[in-house]
């Protein structure tokens, strides 16, 4: 597949009666893994649609490789289109599905047979090519479907939350394949999802929707480690997000005044402003840290939160600061609520916004 497949989205608006998009702008380099990150009712699915020309816009424009595209029919665009629930035709079989859009293009019976046998290998479910899709599982049924939309090898490939009707394992996998399928064939993907987890693995960039908007675009290290707003700070699972004030210390460093307390930070911004710490980033002990951190400070837990493989562990210093620490780290610091401890963090890990 040649690496074709830019999409620019320009002021896009798009009003269904109660819901809205609204001054939509994205820029998808050929061959990128672009995902659009956002709560349940941002508009994720609304925004995959009208690129794929089942809505007209309000205003705005949608061009693919360079054409304007945004009044031309579904069929004529070039896109692929996965959904969330796979939407297989059930009376074919997984063949026929696969096949379905190379027979619309009115390709010859031996081009349609030799695409079916390659994009069926490389998704590995030659195997199932005779099945009706109410015989499959979620992940191949998932599968199938991406099969489908690529046989046509389409210039820009749209996943409606692919992963989110899968179990945790099937998703893993699936999730691994995704990623397979991009080096391999390097085909433009806009994939929308909810869970940041997800977009943080697969995507070259990120721009993130809520209520109708773009809020932030950027890589996936600053969406996860620089968050413009307090709303992606909180979507992406900062935890601890504090309002103070940026102060000039007496050394020269800045500080995040609050609730009684400095905080030792980089930024270059003064005034009124938002600090926030990832909690993966705040060391916890039952001693006094020996540490470079320029952040140290004495705090009580309050709250102990298992969240599988990690535990939450929450200290009131004031404020309050969330730690993630392993299971192992509880146990072995033998951590209760109640209990004396002390946190540190270097002053590069708050993000000052």
């Amino acid at each position: 597949m040649s690496n074709r497949g830019s999409l620019q989205v320009t002021d896009l608006w798009i009003d269904l009666g109660e819901f809205h998009l609204r001054q939509i702008g994205l820029d998808i380099a050929p061959g990128e893994y672009f995902v659009v990150l956002g709560p349940t009712g941002a508009g994720k699915t609304v925004l995959l649609e009208t690129i794929a020309g089942l809505y007209r816009p309000k205003r705005g424009r949608i061009l693919a490789d360079g054409e304007e595209i945004t009044a031309a029919p579904p069929e004529r665009r070039g896109i692929g289109f996965v959904y969330q629930d796979y939407v297989l035709f059930p009376h074919l079989s997984v063949e026929e599905n696969v096949a379905f859009g190379l027979h619309m293009q009115r390709q010859e019976s031996e081009v349609i047979r030799k695409r079916v046998a390659e994009i069926s290998a490389l998704l590995g479910i030659a195997h199932l090519l005779h099945r009706r899709p109410d015989t499959l599982s979620g992940g191949e049924k998932q599968r199938a479907a991406l099969a489908r939309a690529l046989a046509v090898e389409p210039r820009l490939l749209l996943l409606d939350e692919p992963l989110s009707a899968l179990d945790p394992e099937t998703r893993e996998g699936l999730q691994r394949e995704l990623a397979r399928l991009h080096r391999e064939l390097g085909a433009s993907t806009l994939h929308v999802t909810h869970d940041f987890e997800e977009a943080i693995a697969l995507g070259d960039r990120i721009a993130v929707l809520n209520e109708g908007q773009v809020v932030q675009v950027g890589s996936p290290e600053e969406i996860f480690r620089k968050p413009a707003s307090e709303f992606v700070a909180r979507f992406v699972g900062t935890r601890n997000i504090f309002q103070g004030k940026v102060l000039s210390g007496e050394d020269g460093h800045q500080a995040l005044s609050l609730d009684g307390i400095r905080i030792a930070v980089v930024t270059d911004l003064t005034g009124r402003a938002h600090g926030s710490i990832r909690p993966e980033d705040i060391i916890i002990s039952r001693e006094p840290l020996r540490s470079s951190a320029r952040n140290s400070f004495r705090g009580r837990i309050v709250d102990i939160a298992a969240r599988g493989t990690l535990t939450y562990v929450t200290a009131r210093v004031p404020p309050n600061f969330t730690c993630a620490i392993t299971r192992r780290s509880l146990e072995e610091m033998e951590l209760r609520e109640g209990l004396e401890i002390y946190i540190a963090f270097k002053a590069s890990a708050v993000h000052i916004f």
